[in-house]
């Protein structure tokens, strides 16, 4: 009988030299790794190599950890700022409002006035602070004019410029 060759499409035969070349490769790895590692026995080497990895595992998990705890208050920091910045841009919204509700109000009294309905009165209001500014035929009429004006609801100050002025 005529010896016959292995089948090379049999599994175990195409994988013994990939499995030796893997165990040669790593046989060199770790040899070279460390030279602390010369006299110690393949199996502890693969311990000491396994355990440095575990190591650097470790090291890697606590940085990302730390990392991430940063990354937790500087977005918290950012939210807290956002939200401040929201309420400063609300309350000066605010304010507008209010500078316009006082200067609808005080021109509506004006307007409803038999007085001063007549009279050309322009009313400007900032951070509730009014001036009145055009003329009016009397004294009275323009100090009939801040009266109003001081009554409205938000209002700090008037400051009446009107002329008097005759009609004629």
């Amino acid at each position: 009988m005529i010896p016959s060759l292995p089948n090379p499409s049999h599994t175990g035969f195409a994988l013994r030299p990939l499995a030796v070349l893997v165990a040669a490769s790593l046989m060199l790895a770790l040899s070279a790794c460390s030279k602390q590692d010369e006299g110690k026995t393949a199996g502890q080497q693969l311990d000491s190599a396994i355990a440095k990895t575990e190591e650097a595992a470790a090291r890697a998990k606590a940085k990302a950890e730390s990392e991430m705890a940063s990354a937790g208050a500087a977005v918290k920091s950012a939210t807290q700022s956002a939200e401040s910045s929201g309420k400063d841009m609300a309350a000066k919204a605010g304010e507008k409002i209010d500078d316009l509700t006082i200067t609808t109000t005080v021109t509506a009294g004006f307007a409803k006035d038999p007085d001063l309905s007549v009279l050309k009165i322009n009313v400007d209001t900032r951070d509730g602070a009014v001036t009145l500014k055009g003329s009016a035929p009397t004294a009275a009429a323009r100090d009939k004019a801040a009266d109003q004006a001081k009554a409205v609801k938000g209002v700090k100050s008037v400051d009446n410029k009107l002329e008097v002025k005759a009609a004629g």
